[in-house]
């Protein structure tokens, strides 16, 4: 069991939670993630590691609320327990000093993206941020990025704050003023196939990391399959990063789409009898405040 120590909302529909994990803290590296369930009944879902720290014996996940599981994450408070958080999973991005590296982050990609800025700028590197979303409520850790990056550029769809533009239109600037020696991109699939399409042309080396479907995060349901360069990869051990130059976004995008329906009908079947449950609850005080007037009314 898994005891949150931290949880609290830092966007819209999205929240950041501290949990006691000291193995894991131990052994975790920029890049990797976990696969947790909440309860014994409980599906099973990937996320990043966003922070961690050795020293208290705990990891920092967040998350946004897009379904079921993550709607039912987003009701648990401080002292609750998660019943698995199984980790680290994946393979740790490889960090040395590259020269100049651009990190690109979409929506919640902005959390995987933190550590790994952090880790290319301590390694010597100039970093250069660039984080995108569709309003000023979905930009989440600019502080924190601000801290790591040499330049930090903030988009939005609707011009909220920072630019109006999409990621890949300060990306390609960028990449005609500056000498890039690496891109890392993380956040929509769509995001990460444009990226990797605008800096193919300039011959630079580009990471995205892959949020695909996932069951077991070892390698052996075959969920998370992926096709990089013309072969079959398994986001879980072979990833989470890609090629992104290699990366079919076509087909993966439709596997994203695989289990939409299922996904929505789980999501309104949680929502039903959450509201069931609150009903009955309710019921249950009136009829005990109907009990207590009528044991006042009695004295």
């Amino acid at each position: 069991m898994y005891r949150i120590l931290v949880h609290e909302r830092i966007g819209a529909d999205v929240y950041r939670m501290v949990i006691e994990a000291p193995l894991i803290a131990n052994k975790r590296k920029a890049g990797q993630f976990i696969i947790l369930r909440i309860d014994e009944h409980g599906e099973r879902i990937p996320l990043t590691i966003a922070d961690a720290r050795p020293d208290m014996g705990t990891i920092t996940l967040i998350y946004q609320v897009v379904g079921k599981t993550t709607a039912q994450l987003a009701t648990m408070e401080i002292d609750d327990f998660l019943h698995d958080v199984v980790g680290p999973l994946g393979k740790a991005t490889e960090v040395k000093y590259y020269g100049t590296c651009v990190c690109v982050g979409g929506g919640i990609g902005k959390a995987p993206l933190f550590p790994i800025a952090n880790a290319l700028k301590r390694a010597g590197n100039r970093v250069i941020s660039i984080v995108g979303a569709r309003g000023k409520d979905l930009i989440i850790l600019e502080d924190e990025l601000a801290v790591v990056s040499d330049e930090l550029i903030v988009c939005t769809d609707d011009g909220s704050h920072g630019r109006k533009a999409l990621v890949t239109e300060p990306l390609m600037e960028i990449l005609e003023r500056d000498k890039v020696d690496l891109c890392v991109a993380i956040g929509p699939t769509i995001m990460m196939k444009f990226v990797s399409k605008v800096t193919e042309p300039y011959g630079v080396r580009t990471l995205v990391s892959l949020n695909s479907i996932m069951l077991d995060g070892t390698g052996m349901c075959g969920c998370c399959r992926v096709t990089v360069g013309g072969v079959t990869k398994f986001v879980c051990v072979d990833g989470p990063e890609f090629d992104g130059h290699q990366v079919n976004f076509d087909q993966l995008i439709k596997r994203l789409n695989t289990y939409t329906d299922h996904e929505r009908r789980s999501y309104e079947r949680w929502t039903k009898r959450k509201e069931q449950d609150w009903e009955a609850r309710r019921e249950r005080l009136c009829r005990l405040e109907a009990e207590i007037a009528k044991v006042k009314s009695h004295e």
